[in-house]
C-alpha cells in the first residue's frame, strides 16, 4: 500500500506519526470494509450477505464504514512503519482520525512511544552510600526480614533520586486512567456515587488526579530504571523459575494456570521476576 507519513519524537520518548492515505486507497478499504460488513446485513430485496455493493455503501452508516476501513488499514500501516523506521515501541498505539473529508486524501495519526534515554550514573555507588546506615549488625531474623524490606524501600527511594526519567505521556496518561477507573469501579462497589464519595474524603477529583499521576510517574520510573539495570547487570529468569511463580500464583486453580501459560501472561510473569531479581541484585551491592 502506498504511503506517505511523518515521524515525530519528543524527548521523553513519545513518537507522533502522521499518515497521509491517498483517497484512492481510502475508497478501496471503505469498498473492503462494506463487504465484509454485508456478510452478516439482511437488507429486503436480497438474500442475506448477498446484497450489491452500492446498496451496502448506501444502508451501512458512515461512522461504522470508516471504523470498520481503519481496523482494515492501521495495523499493517502501522507494522510497515515499525520495520521502516525500526521503532522499539512499548506502547499501543493510539490512533486518531485527523481529516477525513469526502473525495480527499485522509490523515491519521499515530502516537506510540519508546524506551525513554536513562542515564543512571553510578548507580551502585548512589545505593552504597544512601543504604549503608540501615544495616545493623546482630539484627535477629524477625529484625534481619524487617532490615531487607528497609533496604529495599530505600533502594528505590535512591533509584527515584538520583535517576531522572522522563515518561512517555501517553503511557502515563495510560496509568493515571487505569487507576482512576479502578477507583469507580471500588467507589460502584460501595454503592456510592463519585460525589458522594469525593465529599467522604473531603477532595476534589482533581487532587486524586493529581496524586495518582504523582504515583504513576514513581512507579513507571522504576520500571524503567530496573529494565535498564537488569539488561547491564545481564539478569535473566529461567522457565523453571516461571513455571514455579505460575504454580504459585495459582494456587493449584487448574483454570488460573491456563491463563497463566498464555504466551503473553508469561512475558509479564517474566518481566515481573526480572524487576524482583533486579532490586534483589541491589539490595547485595550493600
Amino acid at each position: 500500500m502506498a504511503k506517505n507519513y511523518t515521524v515525530a519524537r519528543t524527548e521523553d520518548g513519545t513518537i507522533q506519526i502522521t499518515y497521509t492515505i491517498p483517497f484512492t486507497e481510502v475508497q478501496k478499504a471503505k469498498e473492503n470494509a462494506a463487504v465484509e460488513l454485508g456478510k452478516d446485513m439482511e437488507i429486503p430485496g436480497f438474500r442475506k450477505g448477498m446484497a450489491p455493493l452500492p446498496k451496502l455503501l448506501e444502508k451501512i452508516p458512515a461512522q461504522t464504514l470508516i471504523e470498520k476501513a481503519l481496523n482494515g488499514i492501521l495495523p499493517k500501516l502501522f507494522g510497515d512503519t515499525i520495520d521502516e523506521e525500526k521503532l522499539k515501541p512499548i506502547a499501543y498505539p493510539k490512533f486518531e482520525l485527523l481529516k477525513a473529508d469526502e473525495n480527499e486524501d485522509w490523515q491519521i495519526g499515530a502516537t506510540t512511544a519508546e524506551m525513554p534515554e536513562i542515564d543512571l550514573g553510578d548507580y551502585k555507588a548512589a545505593i552504597k552510600g544512601a543504604t549503608t546506615k540501615i544495616w545493623k549488625p546482630g539484627d535477629d531474623k524477625k529484625e534481619t526480614v524487617q532490615s531487607h524490606e528497609q533496604k529495599e524501600q530505600e533502594v528505590i527511594k535512591t533509584l527515584l533520586s538520583s535517576v531522572k526519567v522522563k515518561v512517555p505521556k501517553i503511557l502515563l496518561d495510560e496509568e493515571v486512567n487505569s487507576r482512576l477507573s479502578k477507583l469507580l469501579e471500588q467507589i460502584d462497589k460501595l454503592g456510592l456515587t463519585l460525589d458522594s464519595y469525593l465529599a467522604s474524603i473531603g477532595k476534589k477529583i482533581e487532587e486524586i488526579r493529581s496524586e495518582y499521576e504523582k504515583q504513576a510517574v514513581s512507579a513507571l520510573s522504576l520500571d524503567f530504571i530496573l529494565v535498564k539495570i537488569s539488561a547491564l547487570e545481564g539478569i535473566k529468569v529461567t522457565d523453571e523459575e516461571i513455571s514455579e511463580a505460575i504454580n504459585v500464583s495459582s494456587n493449584s486453580d487448574p483454570e488460573l494456570a491456563k491463563r497463566l501459560e498464555n504466551p503473553e501472561q508469561k512475558r509479564l510473569i517474566e518481566s515481573i521476576l526480572i524487576k524482583r531479581n533486579t532490586l534483589n541484585k541491589l539490595i547485595s551491592f550493600v
